[in-house]
């Protein structure tokens, strides 16, 4: 099975890939095959509106110039989806705000083709609107009908300057019971459809 990790943020070895790994590294612990896909600073726009999607229903967005389309051929691959991002304002960067809005209209309008896949959220944050900055993630999961699972705490850790998230051990700690949980719900789903 397949878990794909997207790092929003554009510190590349920064306090979100640090914990993006924490999390994978568990996954990877219970033979999942994983991948991060670094979004942040790359070229990507905002939805445009235009509908196209909901028109041609190829699994595509009508926007062909950036990395959009590579990260929704990531998304249906997998049957795991981690977004991380640091906290920006009180909500998440930029890039992963353009990769929600387009992603989950492609999605939706292809069937929801991202249903029943298992999501989780990852966010750095500094002191403040970490909580906002997860629940806009979750919220990307939950309309297209996929799957939560919860930690042991909010998925966020508190942390400045690149490894500083490391000092924060109950930050650490739920990267690591999130890991172990989206492992076991991905394995029972798994079993499942199998019946």
């Amino acid at each position: 099975m397949k878990v794909v990790a997207f790092n929003g943020s554009p510190r590349a070895k920064g306090n979100t890939r640090i914990l993006i790994d924490i999390v994978l590294g568990e996954l990877s612990a219970e033979g999942f095959d994983t991948r991060v896909f670094q979004l942040g600073g790359r070229d990507i726009v905002g939805c445009r509106a235009c509908y196209k999607c909901a028109e041609r229903r190829d699994g595509r967005c009508a926007i062909d110039g950036d990395v959009l389309n590579e990260c929704v051929g990531l998304m249906r691959e997998a049957d795991g989806i981690i977004i991380g991002s640091p906290t920006y304002i009180a909500n998440v960067t930029a890039e992963v705000t353009a990769l929600m809005d387009r992603a989950g209209l492609v999605a939706k309008v292809n069937d929801d083709m991202l249903g029943r896949k298992v999501g989780a959220a990852v966010v750095a944050v500094r002191r403040a609107g970490g909580i906002h900055a997860f629940n806009s993630i979750n919220h990307f999961f939950l309309i297209n009908q996929m799957i939560v699972p919860g930690s042991s705490y909010w998925n966020l850790a508190v942390g400045r300057n690149p490894g500083e998230v490391e000092s924060d051990p109950e930050g650490v700690n739920t990267m690591k019971v999130l890991g172990r949980n989206m492992a076991w719900t991905m394995k029972r789903l798994a079993a499942k459809s199998k019946e």
